[in-house]
């Protein structure tokens, strides 16, 4: 009878223990607590930009000079109406990201080294970036060592006890990140993280962690990748105010000033309204002028251009000097011919008569007022 009641008080324990025990494995299984489940808005961190994290994949690799103060955010929030949703900013949009002309923001090389002496480290870099064992310093030198102008939203990858962790991040503005062929950001340079776009809708107001000053959810930005592979990043050199066109998996050696520099200023808000830019390579269109900017002659007098050879008549139909801009049409559409001088006629299809002039009265002995 004892043994009876020992077990009964027994199998009860047994159970709570091991509902104790299932549950402390399920509260964190990324293995580290400031790793989160990815897509989980309420396990965001907000990481300033020298902080590495609990979880680093090596130690930092970031150097030269950081953001000016001059550099930090002034005006109203873009989008009032969602303070919290991130803005949406192409990788290859001039001045998304900055750094300082012939100076490397990171060392790519010895991120290369410090995988390679760890090959469980490197092993794990490997499968979170979706390449071989054997790729990780092609992959890492295909990079473009850069510093981000506005606070950013993505996920991050650790490793901790031999595993990857998972977790969504904010990065301050000032954080120093490796970015791909399409301008997303890959790496984390002051712990080695991998980095992948954000999971979800991009709330960062449910950020968790310290907030740094001029902090605002409405202005955290999420980058996409440009349409096709970037040859050369634009970034601003906002130490000296003026462009850099840095090619892509350059560390700075290849720095140079643009050809064809934005239509806004180095300094301008990344996370503010911007003029459009077309792609790289998107040929501009012809410009034409309004109707006020285009000259009407007072009293049309069309006549039959001069044949090659001969002088000028005054009042003949100009020819348009190439590279001219087009004057509009009453209809809106543009036109070879000047405004308020009529084309001349061509020659009927199918016949071999010369073209027939237009000529205008200029008394009775001339006969009708207009002849074809």
């Amino acid at each position: 009878m004892p043994s009876r009641i020992r077990l009964r008080r027994t199998v009860p324990a047994l159970l709570c223990a091991g509902l104790l025990l299932t549950a402390g494995c399920a509260r964190d299984t990324s293995g580290g607590g400031s790793a989160a489940r990815t897509g989980d808005p309420g396990d965001l961190v907000l990481q300033p930009a020298a902080d590495p994290g609990t979880a680093p994949f090596t130690a930092s690799t970031a150097g030269g000079p950081g953001l000016p103060p001059a550099a930090s955010r002034t005006g109203p929030p873009p989008s009032p109406s969602t303070p919290g949703r991130a803005l949406k900013r192409t990788g290859s949009t001039p001045g998304l990201y900055a750094g300082t002309r012939a100076v490397p923001s990171c060392d790519v090389e010895a991120q290369i080294r410090m995988l390679t002496v760890d090959p469980a480290r490197e092993e794990a870099f490997a499968r979170t970036v979706s390449v071989s064992h054997d790729k990780v310093a092609g992959f890492l030198r295909g990079l473009t060592p850069v510093l981000l102008r506005a606070d950013t939203l993505v996920t991050g990858h650790g490793f901790r006890d031999g595993s990857v962790t998972t977790y969504q991040s904010v990065l301050q503005a000032g954080t120093a990140v490796m970015v791909d062929g399409r301008g997303l950001p890959r790496v984390r340079c002051v712990c080695g993280n991998p980095l992948e776009p954000p999971a979800g809708a991009g709330d960062a107001a449910a950020g968790t962690g310290k907030r740094w000053q001029g902090f605002d959810p409405a202005r955290t930005v999420v980058v996409e990748p440009a349409a096709r592979p970037v040859a050369e990043l634009v970034i601003a050199d906002l130490a000296h105010h003026s462009w850099i066109a840095r090619p892509a998996g350059d560390e700075g050696t290849g720095d140079r000033v643009p050809e064809e520099p934005p239509p806004y200023t180095p300094d301008t808000d990344i996370t503010g309204p911007l003029p459009d830019v077309p792609p790289p390579g998107t040929e501009r269109p012809e410009p034409s002028r309004s109707p006020e900017d285009c000259p009407t002659p007072d009293v049309p007098t069309p006549q039959t251009p001069t044949p090659p050879g001969e002088p000028a008549v005054a009042g003949e139909v100009p020819a348009r000097a190439p590279g001219e801009t087009r004057c509009p049409t009453p209809t809106g559409e543009p036109t070879d011919e000047p405004s308020g001088v009529p084309p001349v006629p061509d020659r009927p299809p199918g016949s071999d008569e010369p073209p027939t002039s237009i000529r205008l009265s200029r008394g009775a002995d001339d006969g009708p007022a207009a002849r074809w």
